[in-house]
């Protein structure tokens, strides 16, 4: 038995999973964390991390050190996704990453991973589970800064593609009113359309049978979905959302204010000014693969990106 730490620092959070993995790779979990950090915060206006971004990631990951250290993982992998693909003054966030984690593990430091990887990554973790039969599967993370689509099946990927959208650069770039205004909305949609478009082209979502969503925008949407009275990752896990059910939740969380989402308690309070950027680039999907491959349906997934990491050490 083998413990495994995985990190993976996206757009607007930090996650972390420590799990024990046995000879045939299947996991355990031991810790599952998550922090809102933000650390693209403004990156798609200005190209860098805002120093208090910076701070916010700092902060979390100095606790992640600290359990990664009492749990006795023995292996670590950090990886960092759209926004440190981005950002001119990364080796700030890569020097803070090199202090913290090498002071657990000798070596340790956060790597940058591009999008096709990230995509690789999050269709290992997100697929185990499921039933190769209902293949092939088009996994979707959708994260703060971009949006992976996936496709494959039980022998692997077979193709995939990483667009630059996601909640947190939608948001910033086309929601600017709390409630967005109608304009402005369509204006999301549009962007959203044509990012996504960028993926159809190169994914064939056609061969697609069974959708699968994943990561923090998704599971949120779901636990909306299913008016849950707290978040509870059991049922979430493997639920499934109709399209019509999604492009409800969308329209109901873009006609609400600031306070009116974050009296949801299902929303993490670093989702409530963003979620509605998500849940239009979620509703964009739904209409294409209904069109494109006949799909009426989303599983949510809870095994993910992290999962995938956790994995690719062994």
């Amino acid at each position: 038995m083998t413990r495994v730490a995985a990190i993976d620092c996206g757009t607007n959070s930090i996650r972390l999973l420590v799990a024990d993995a046995d000879g045939d790779g299947v996991l355990t979990d031991v810790a599952r964390e998550m922090r809102v950090n933000r650390l693209g915060q403004g990156v798609d206006a200005t190209g860098r991390f805002a120093p208090e971004a910076i701070e916010r990631t700092r902060v979390a990951l100095e606790e992640y050190a600290g359990m990664i250290r009492e749990t006795g993982a023995t292996k670590v992998r950090m990886v960092a996704t759209s926004a440190t693909r981005d950002a001119a003054n990364r080796e700030e966030f890569f020097a803070m990453t090199r202090e913290i984690l090498g002071a657990v593990i000798p070596g340790a430091e956060a790597e940058v991973i591009t999008g096709d990887e990230e995509a690789r990554l999050s269709f290992a973790g997100a697929v185990g589970e499921l039933d190769s039969a209902a293949g092939p599967f088009l996994v979707v993370d959708l994260g703060g800064g971009s949006t992976e689509l996936v496709l494959g099946d039980g022998d692997g990927v077979r193709a995939a593609y990483s667009t630059n959208i996601g909640c947190v650069r939608l948001t910033e770039r086309c929601l600017h009113d709390d409630p967005p205004t109608a304009e402005q909305v369509e204006a999301a949609r549009a962007f959203a359309a044509e990012k996504l478009g960028e993926a159809f082209d190169r994914v064939p979502v056609e061969q697609a049978h069974t959708w699968v969503g994943v990561a923090g925008t998704m599971t949120t949407l779901a636990a909306v979905s299913l008016e849950l009275p707290e978040y509870d990752a059991e049922q979430v896990h493997l639920s499934r959302m109709s399209r019509e059910r999604l492009h409800e939740v969308n329209d109901s969380l873009l006609n609400m204010t600031h306070e009116q989402r974050a009296a949801i308690t299902v929303i993490h309070p670093g989702r409530v000014d963003v979620i509605g950027g998500g849940a239009i680039v979620a509703d964009v999907l739904g209409v294409e693969l209904a069109r494109r491959a006949d799909i009426s349906e989303m599983i949510v997934s809870e095994h993910d990106i992290l999962d995938g990491i956790a994995l690719s050490i062994l």
